[in-house]
């Protein structure tokens, strides 16, 4: 009865176009009220949701992106990379999905990444005859790497809600990430050659490329010194935060001085924005989670899920059909919160590590980014070449496929991503 009340109140609001954060909200507040747990438990909730260190990060990291955006830092990646490879078969796909990688390890969302590079890199690649849903696609594909590849929002939010070091997670995730990189480069290559494609006429020449790395020194130094110093010991991951704040502060004034205080300003504003609505997702999801603890959801769902099967790789293999299935509708931060607080018992009843799965479960979920209907990474590169999302979505069914072939090889093989953070010495299984 429980679970059929919280359920049809979430679903009715979906239903009626209300955003997830606020039907996540709203379902959780009509459970607090009609099981009586105590209206007072709301604000509580609320406290509790956002008073975590970890959680710092992510509004911080946001910032350090949108200042390294508006310093047009991506334009001087793609330029590097389009030197380089840009005159093979594909090159312009292969530079959209370097560029991706690098760029998504600065800003740490799909999204956003797809529209930098996006707005970079389309009109060039379809003034080479690039096919424009093809083009958007691609983009929007390679832009799930943003939270698979640290630093990752993704994984401060999984850390947040399981305990597992944010450190950890985060070197767990680069041998995962350039992997589905590499797939992503060898299925675009292999339909540029098919179709056509072809990059620039000219190969750009020692010196050229040399200059190209020089400009782009500072972009491509960002990840390397928060991550660096992250695993060095020398800082938290909330701590990388606020120095890639200040650090791409003075990349954007003093190294490109690109940026003016009148744009610091409306920088400002579109991160305490983008903050905003992650948080509003984060603490009503949180109360979600809650509220259905609190009256046995959870433990119903985790009893019925250890039930289901005695074998781990079953088990696995059908949470992984149920994040792409989510994936399709809700957003990551959303199905965070809404499934980890069941898996976590899960995860313990069949000893499965959380590091290792803590990279699965971010890896479904990035394929969901570029899944319809809710695919953001689609709409916003459907957005950009002005078509519509269906198109786009057709031509993301091949990377889509790619992406769920190396979902299934880091559930076969853990030391891909156990491997890195325990050398590391970050983790200890």
């Amino acid at each position: 009865m429980e679970i059929m009340i919280i359920s049809a109140a979430f679903l009715v609001l979906m239903a009626a176009g209300i955003p997830i954060g606020t039907a996540l909200g709203i379902a959780a507040v009509v459970t607090v009220w009609k099981f009586e747990l105590g209206v007072g438990m709301i604000g509580l909730n609320f406290i509790s949701g956002i008073a975590s260190f970890p959680l710092l990060a992510i509004p911080f990291f946001v910032l350090a992106g949108v200042i390294l955006e508006k310093a047009g830092l991506a334009a001087t990646i793609a330029r590097f990379f389009e030197l380089l490879v840009g005159r093979a078969t594909g090159g312009l796909a292969t530079v959209a999905v370097c560029t991706c990688m690098f760029w998504g390890a600065l800003s740490g969302s799909g999204p956003a990444t797809t529209a930098a590079v996006g707005l970079i890199l389309l009109t060039p690649m379809i003034r080479h005859g690039y096919d424009r849903n093809f083009a958007g696609a691609l983009i929007a594909n390679a832009s799930d790497l943003s939270i698979i590849i640290p630093p990752s929002i993704a994984f401060i939010i999984y850390g947040n809600i399981t305990g597992v070091s944010v450190s950890a997670l985060f070197a767990a995730g680069i041998v995962p990430g350039l992997l589905t990189g590499a797939g992503t480069i060898g299925v675009s290559y292999y339909i540029c050659k098919k179709r056509g494609y072809r990059g620039n006429k000219n190969q750009g020449s020692f010196g050229e490329i040399l200059a190209a790395l020089k400009g782009s020194i500072w972009a491509i130094l960002t990840p390397v010194i928060v991550l660096g110093g992250i695993y060095a010991g020398i800082f938290t991951p909330t701590e990388a935060a606020v120095v890639a704040v200040f650090y791409s502060l003075f990349v954007a004034t003093v190294i490109y001085r690109s940026i003016t205080f009148r744009d610091f300003i409306h920088i400002l504003v579109d991160a305490a924005v983008t903050s905003s609505v992650i948080m509003f997702i984060v603490v009503f999801a949180g109360l979600f989670t809650w509220a259905t603890s609190v009256i046995g959801v959870v433990d119903t769902a985790a009893n019925f899920l250890t039930a289901v099967s005695p074998n781990k790789a079953v088990l696995i293999i059908l949470v992984n059909f149920l994040l792409l299935a989510l994936g399709m509708v809700l957003d990551a931060i959303s199905i965070s919160f809404l499934i980890m607080p069941i898996l976590i018992p899960v995860l313990s009843a069949f000893n499965i590590d959380p590091l290792w799965y803590g990279v699965i479960f971010i890896s479904a979920l990035a394929i969901g980014q570029a899944t319809p209907p809710v695919g953001v990474n689609l709409f916003t590169a459907a957005n950009l070449i002005g078509g519509d999302v269906d198109s786009v979505a057709r031509e993301a069914i091949p990377f889509v496929i790619v992406d769920a072939v190396v979902l299934v090889i880091i559930s076969l093989f853990p030391a891909l991503s156990m491997y890195l953070p325990i050398m590391a010495g970050l983790y200890t299984p």
